[in-house]
């Protein structure tokens, strides 16, 4: 963690970010949507999506549909398999109904769910301080060799949110100023400066559409061209622009000395852990350190990669992959300068529970990386909803 946090506060190592659906959920919220660590994640996990989505179709004979797939998948049903089954029977039926529905119904039936989706996906970021707040303070307050490259397999638009209020300019790949239209030529490019971070939306983007048979941007929050988590996925990705963005991320692992740190990302994303995979076993130079937010068994997907791949490392709750080695966390004596600094990332999560490796929480996370130049951590203070368990800076 000393090693770590030196890599961040300085500005020369070639570093990305691989950030999934356990970002957005780190972010608690209430009914106003102010932060509040007692209230519902800002965006919800594939199980509450999967509820939210399904309560929100207004058409009786779709929801009917709906329910009688949900049956046929049994106890593990999501949102995912669900679309799995629409896209099958749409391509299916022609004109043979089944559940009530035909190709055509299930067709519509999947262009609602998706819509669903892409409203559910379109929350805002809070007005208060939060961690992509956070993350971006860090990522600007460096002056920089490479860019950040920030690899999201989300649609929502909080990364934009968080890089425009902080006026520090990003390229998604996209350019223009009517209808910005997406330019694969300087995706695999590097001239932009390096203070231009990088933000890559590898499923796509809410507010993207295709226009005249391409790619832009500006579209709002319509929910118009993404990839949404069912059985195409694969087969979408191997399309414009979701090809140069797959290949953005292989040629990011390919170059020397790069340092990728996944966060909120489970590595369930079959499509994206096996670039990552490939990419890792190609070139021994390059390393990720993946932050997972459960206990050693219970992230299966990444520690299988890194049982494998040495240069991929596992930091769960409880345990950790290193070199290919399991073990459980022991911490070990700390010098004077980090007693203060180990509750950023070793502390309990709760009241009265074991302390545990924190930095799987992406709240944590990013705090850990906006603290990374700090001169001195003082004290944990726990008055702050957002901060809870944050330390406070002392500025001597």
């Amino acid at each position: 963690m000393a090693d770590l946090r030196q890599i961040l506060s300085q500005g020369r190592k070639r570093i990305g970010l691989m950030v999934g659906a356990g970002a957005p959920m780190s972010i608690k919220i209430n009914l106003h949507g102010k932060i509040d660590v007692n209230g519902v994640p800002l965006i919800p996990g594939v199980d509450e999506l999967t509820k939210l989505v399904i309560t929100g179709l207004k058409d009786k004979k779709e929801r009917d549909a709906v329910q009688e797939l949900s049956r046929s998948i049994g106890p593990s049903v999501n949102i995912e398999k669900i679309l799995s089954q629409i896209r099958l029977l749409e391509r299916a039926l022609g004109n043979v109904n089944v559940h009530g529905l035909n190709s055509n119904g299930y067709s519509a039936l999947g262009r609602n769910i998706c819509d669903q989706i892409g409203g559910i996906v379109g929350a805002r970021l809070p007005k208060e301080r939060n961690a992509y707040n956070d993350l971006v303070a860090w990522i600007s307050g460096t002056l920089r060799v490479h860019a950040v490259e920030i690899f999201s397999a989300n649609y929502d638009l909080l990364f934009e949110e968080a890089f425009e209020s902080a006026r520090a300019p990003y390229f998604d790949g996209s350019t223009g100023g009517a209808s910005p239209f997406f330019d694969a030529v300087t995706v695999a490019s590097d001239d932009l400066p390096p203070r231009w971070s990088r933000l890559w939306k590898l499923h796509g983007s809410i507010g993207w559409a295709l226009e005249r048979d391409r790619i832009v941007r500006g579209g709002g929050r319509n929910s118009t061209h993404l990839i949404f988590p069912d059985h195409l996925k694969y087969d979408l990705t191997q399309k414009q622009p979701y090809s140069a963005l797959f290949e953005r991320l292989r040629q990011f692992l390919l170059n020397p000395d790069t340092l990728l740190l996944a966060t909120g990302f489970s590595f369930r994303d079959a499509h994206i852990s096996a670039v990552i995979e490939e990419a890792l076993a190609m070139n021994s130079n390059a390393a990720a350190i993946a932050f997972q937010y459960s206990d050693l068994d219970r992230e299966e997907a990444a520690c299988t990669i890194a049982s494998d791949r040495p240069n991929l490392s596992v930091y769960a709750a409880d345990g950790a992959v290193i070199n290919g080695v399991v073990g459980k966390w022991r911490p070990g004596e700390t010098n004077k300068n980090w007693a203060d600094i180990r509750p950023t990332f070793w502390a309990p999560r709760e009241v009265n529970a074991d302390p545990c490796f924190l930095l799987g929480d992406f709240c944590r996370f990013t705090n850990f990386c906006a603290l990374s130049q700090a001169e001195k951590v003082d004290r944990v203070k726990l008055d702050s909803p957002q901060r809870e368990g944050s330390p406070e800076i002392i500025d001597d």
